[in-house]
């Protein structure tokens, strides 16, 4: 199948060897051309519409409403072209009101849209078993089914447009939450004369624990023991934009988020200490620093 893939970053470029792997050709753009360059097997385009021009499925991997703003609206955008039943599955973690403005641009354009949001980083992404969150158009949902089945272990329809954003934030906001408590935690620990890594190696081990905790455990204690680590799957600063949205969007339902936001504020703290390049996890390390 030969696909289009727009955004070609960390998560598009795992994407893009996964579908690959899986067999299909790819159009691909990207903002800074360089980032495609070493890409083996592709054919590189010049602008989104062009991605649009070569495929009939184009799957957007952006990062947030800035990135979906130009690839959409800018010139040479998705909707710069008579779009004529092209589908655009779009991945961007957003609100559930930009993805209902993107679903309208492209259907007054007289294309198809699904927005289809997914659970889990890079390593999930290229082995094909991210958890896909589904929502919008039937009929464009299963024009889409074959190609995320390509990409996910599990895939859930929800409904109307606008659903999978609300369930990508809820399934993102304890999972914000837990690595600045799990801070909080290892300070308690430790100011007691435990080590860094049996506090951790017993916490990951607990009924307090997600799963994330394990896969991350190794990279939070170092950064804790020597002040550096190369993860960097998802950023404190993206993970500051998942949580601004999650705040906002429960004020638009009328729901309250008191700690959701301290969250935020927290992250926030350690962004301005230099870390928003880190991994989102690191928030763990930083704020058992500052205890």
């Amino acid at each position: 199948m030969l696909l289009g893939l727009i955004g070609v970053g960390k998560m598009g470029r795992a994407i893009c060897e996964r579908l690959m792997e899986t067999g299909n050709e790819l159009v691909v753009w990207n903002r800074s051309p360089e980032k495609v360059a070493d890409l083996e097997g592709v054919t590189v385009a010049d602008s989104p519409a062009e991605v649009v021009l070569s495929a009939d499925i184009i799957i957007s991997v952006l990062a947030n409403d800035n990135a979906t703003q130009a690839v959409y609206f800018d010139d040479g955008g998705l909707t710069s072209i008579p779009l004529n039943e092209k589908l655009i599955i779009e991945i961007c973690t957003t609100s559930p009101e930009r993805v209902i403005e993107l679903e309208k641009a492209i259907r007054e354009k007289g294309g198809q849209f699904i927005e289809a949001p997914v659970g889990g980083t890079v390593k999930p992404a290229r082995e094909g078993t991210l958890l896909g969150l589904v929502a919008g158009d039937e009929d464009a949902f299963k024009r889409a089914r074959p190609v995320l089945e390509q990409l996910t272990r599990r895939i859930e329809y929800l409904g109307g447009t606008g659903a999978a954003a609300a369930m990508k934030l809820a399934i993102n906001l304890p999972l914000m939450v837990y690595w600045g408590a799990l801070g909080e935690a290892v300070a308690i620990a430790t100011k007691k004369d435990i080590s860094p890594e049996q506090a951790m190696s017993i916490l990951v081990d607990s009924s307090g624990a997600i799963g994330a905790a394990k896969v991350r455990c190794e990279p939070i204690l170092e950064m804790i023991e020597k002040g550096q680590s190369a993860a960097s799957n998802f950023t404190m600063f993206n993970a500051i934009k998942d949580m601004k949205l999650m705040v906002s969007t429960a004020q638009l339902m009328g729901i309250e988020s008191p700690i959701i936001d301290a969250a935020r504020k927290t992250a926030e703290d350690a962004a301005e200490d230099g870390w928003a390049v880190h991994d989102a996890s690191l928030l763990a390390a930083w704020r058992s620093s500052k205890i």
